[in-house]
């Protein structure tokens, strides 16, 4: 079900007085600045705001196309971006199997004096949003203070998602050299791996996104005030993808010392397993003797009986010394 709201603002104070029948009218208002949200839009409805507020029809489409890649393309009328903010899931889940992020899409039509937003996720709080609308301030410098505080927004979950990831590595590292946690660690390891990919996906292209709307101005009226602000948010796009990097990196390492160790603890059951072979050919390579149709010394008497068993313990306490000093027992 579409669900709409929105705030105004004039001369960079809010107000109260937001329809979403009325958005052209304030966006005609030279001190009017306009954020409308948009959850899961009719695509009726979306049309015709495109028609009204002059859309590009391909970003219409992209704005509720499937598996949209994080972008930013600027068009005639307005900028239009789509980018990925993830939340960590809490609390977790139990199943190791199961992913602990969550991905929500959130595309934008930037406007001279309005900025247009749309949803599919139901779960993304959009109320973090506004808040930090509040929190920023700023909306006397335009839309560019609206656009900023929404990827403000976006890259501050990429790094919660980032350490929540370096903290469960960290975990998976310390399991490592556990016996007891050897059968869980390759499914968690995978696990890891896949939502790493994942948020590699959101992460990296953020720095496009983030560079294109710095740039290019997104209206003739941007505030230059805003330049150190998006300045440090391209830094922070930065920091969370070289952290995202590492990352992989590090699960790699995790992946292949996994295995390392698996070799290792092979060889050693190997080893052990040919030790004890070893000793136990003696005995069967003595009494062997028995089951010959030879004559061989001792053979019928008591004599010869203790002579084979001696041999035998002799044979066997050597070979297990040697085994043992040599670490393979």
């Amino acid at each position: 079900m579409t669900d709409v709201r929105g705030r105004v603002w004039r001369d960079g104070k809010p107000q109260d007085d937001f329809e979403f029948s009325a958005i052209s009218d304030y966006l005609a208002e030279p001190e009017a600045l306009v954020w409308c949200d948009i959850y899961d839009p009719d695509h009726a409805i979306l049309k015709d705001l495109a028609t009204e507020l002059d859309l590009d029809s391909w970003a219409v489409e992209d704005a509720i196309a499937e598996a949209e890649r994080t972008k930013a393309a600027v068009y005639r009328s307005h900028t239009f971006f789509t980018v990925y903010a993830v939340e960590v899931k809490d609390p977790p889940p139990d199943d190791d199997s199961e992913s602990g992020l969550e991905i929500h899409r959130i595309s934008g039509f930037v406007l001279p004096r309005g900025l247009i937003t749309v949803r599919l996720s139901p779960n993304f709080d959009i109320e973090a949003i506004s808040q930090r609308f509040d929190e920023l301030g700023g909306q006397e410098h335009g839309v560019g203070s609206l656009v900023h505080g929404l990827l403000d927004v976006v890259v501050d979950s990429h790094f919660d998602a980032v350490q929540s990831l370096d903290d469960s590595i960290e975990a998976v590292e310390d399991d490592l050299f556990e016996q007891n946690a050897r059968k869980s660690l390759q499914r968690k390891t995978f696990r890891l791996r896949k939502d790493l990919v994942e948020l590699r996906r959101v992460v990296l292209p953020m720095r496009e996104v983030v560079n294109s709307i710095q740039h290019r101005r997104l209206d003739a009226k941007t505030s230059p005030e805003l330049d150190p602000l998006y300045a440090d948010l391209y830094d922070h796009v930065l920091r969370a993808s070289e952290w995202t990097e590492s990352l992989r990196d590090m699960i790699t390492t995790v992946f292949e010392t996994n295995l390392s160790l698996q070799d290792a603890r092979l060889n050693t059951v190997m080893k052990k397993l040919t030790g004890w072979a070893a000793i136990i050919a003696v005995p069967t390579a003595i009494t062997g003797f028995y089951g010959q149709n030879v004559a061989y010394p001792g053979i019928e008497t008591v004599g010869g009986f203790i002579t084979s068993t001696s041999i035998i313990v002799v044979m066997v306490l050597v070979l297990y010394w040697m085994f043992k000093r040599r670490d393979w027992l």
